[in-house]
């Protein structure tokens, strides 16, 4: 093996089309909302759709620093990011957040966990012209720091709702 060999340092995720980021914590009640969306949809997406479909489990502290990752190497043209919002509804409601509708703020800071991921979506997707939305599910309880590992039940059952969509928008329903 020749030492000027070339190694594509691409991450495997941002070598398919459509990127299913999951932000939040399992340990943390409603925060594992995207958690069991990802498991849910590992189970039902196809080996042919695994083929094109990315399932990320970023946690809450990475989603902004697996966006930076994207350049001119990566094949991302969609991506969903799943979480859970905080906009006074009724726990359990979907919210589909667009470039339109999704909330811009400044940073300010350098903190990953005070990092607005909304500002990095949309400068990332821009720049590299991909289609993004966010699914939010309004939370009824996140315990942190308390450790819990179960949803409520109308986060819970939302989970099912997140995971129709999202196969929607993969298979072009």
């Amino acid at each position: 093996m020749s030492n000027e060999q070339e190694f594509d340092l691409t991450p495997s995720y941002l070598l398919k089309e459509t990127l299913i980021l999951a932000c939040g914590n399992i340990l943390f009640a409603d925060d594992g909302f995207s958690v069991h969306v990802i498991e849910k949809l590992q189970d039902l997406l196809t080996d042919e759709e695994k083929g094109h479909v990315a399932l990320v489990d970023a946690g809450a502290g990475a989603p902004q620093q697996v966006l930076t990752l994207i350049d001119e190497s990566s094949k991302v043209k969609n991506i969903t990011v799943v979480d859970v919002i905080d906009y006074g509804l009724e726990p359990g409601t979907i919210e589909i957040l667009t470039k339109e509708n999704l909330p811009n703020p400044e940073h300010t800071r350098v903190d990953s966990h005070e990092w607005p991921l909304s500002t990095t979506l949309n400068r990332v997707c821009t720049e590299n012209d991909i289609k993004y939305k966010v699914i939010g599910c309004q939370a009824k309880y996140v315990s942190e720091p308390d450790v819990v590992l179960e949803l409520c039940e109308e986060v819970e059952n939302a989970v099912d709702d997140a995971v129709k969509i999202i196969l929607s928008d993969t298979r072009g329903n």
